[in-house]
């Protein structure tokens, strides 16, 4: 047996194989929490069309959730997200800048044009196509980083894109919706900049400051980060359907189509092109789910406090659903299509 051994084994490879093997063996089993938390994050796309489905037939379930809720809420998601960055993340935006200005022009560019494009050729009122380029003029959303996760891309390149996309709110929502929507309906510019730095900035900065000085506590949190989040989006989910229930339900596919189409052309044209300038298959795959979610929650809030057209908001209500829905269904299909090695 030892002379066969030595026939396939060198002492320093059986030295590193017994290492490999006791190191397995000493990683612990994740919890039965960890086990439970993790199905329920993974199920997010269910929940937020369940929670929807319901908020559409009784609304009166999620009415209680108001303007100050949903901003709170918001800013607790752009807080779970705070704290999992530090200043490193932002020095990786300059170390990948094609794929992450690329995605950026996509976000600020392409899909604020093509929601204008779609708006217009479905003929929708100036209200709806107000919503509807709102849509297309924010950041990315916050669950495309869950949805990279789960279709295999590289998760840290979605963070460092939803960061650029977020920081550049501040500046480009303000910008395009002053722009492509100023002389259809009245836009406080000033009201949604310093909206976007309320909501997103500041939690953003707060953190990554408890990332840095209250490490030991953040470590501890972490693991339930992402369940406060899926909870957070499906009271925000559901509390922009229910508001908005009558509305949606009257305005009937007239409405749906453009929405749908905004979210599947915008994750089509995130992936062909990227592929088509040659980048591998994972970065693809973030860039399509990260150009397609979009943060229609956020849309929604600056709809509501900045639009004087109630009908405005209801886009984002209705775009909140076929985000998630679109991003899950793209992340489900590519979880069992393996990566191929592109070496």
């Amino acid at each position: 047996m030892i002379l066969g051994l030595k026939k396939w084994s060198s002492p320093a490879k059986l030295q590193k194989t017994v290492l490999d093997m006791s190191s397995a063996a000493a990683e612990p089993e994740p919890s039965a929490l960890k086990k439970l938390s993790s199905n329920f994050v993974n199920m997010f796309p269910v929940w937020t069309a369940l929670s929807a489905s319901l908020a559409l037939v009784k609304p009166e379930l999620f009415t209680w959730f108001t303007t100050g809720y949903f901003t709170a809420a918001l800013g607790l998601l752009m807080l779970c997200m705070g704290i999992t960055l530090s200043p490193k993340d932002f020095a990786d935006v300059a170390a990948q800048p094609v794929p992450v200005g690329l995605g950026f022009l996509f976000c600020y560019g392409m899909m604020p044009l093509l929601a204008l494009g779609l708006g217009k050729g479905f003929s929708l009122s100036p209200e709806l196509l107000a919503g509807l380029v709102l849509v297309g003029s924010v950041n990315g959303g916050q669950a495309s980083n869950l949805c990279t996760y789960i279709a295999k891309g590289n998760v840290a390149l979605s963070v460092t894109m939803t960061t650029a996309t977020t920081i550049g709110a501040i500046f480009m929502t303000p910008l395009l919706s002053k722009y492509l929507l100023g002389t259809i309906v009245p836009i406080d510019a000033l009201g949604i900049a310093k909206s976007t730095i309320q909501v997103v900035l500041a939690p953003i900065v707060g953190g990554m400051l408890l990332n840095k000085y209250a490490n030991k506590a953040v470590t501890t949190f972490l693991p339930l980060s992402p369940v406060i989040g899926v909870i957070s989006t499906i009271l925000l989910v559901s509390s922009a359907v229910a508001q908005c229930a009558q509305p949606i339900l009257d305005a009937g596919l007239g409405l749906q189509w453009p929405i749908i189409a905004l979210h599947v052309l915008g994750g089509l044209v995130g992936y062909f092109v990227p592929k088509a300038l040659k980048f591998d298959e994972v970065t693809a795959r973030t860039m399509a789910i990260e150009t397609s979610m979009k943060s229609s929650a956020f849309g929604f809030l600056l709809a509501k406090l900045h639009f004087a057209q109630y009908a405005a908001r209801v886009p984002s209500a209705v775009s909140v659903v076929w985000m998630a829905v679109t991003g899950a269904t793209m992340a489900v299909i590519w979880r069992f299509i393996p990566v191929k090695d592109e070496k």
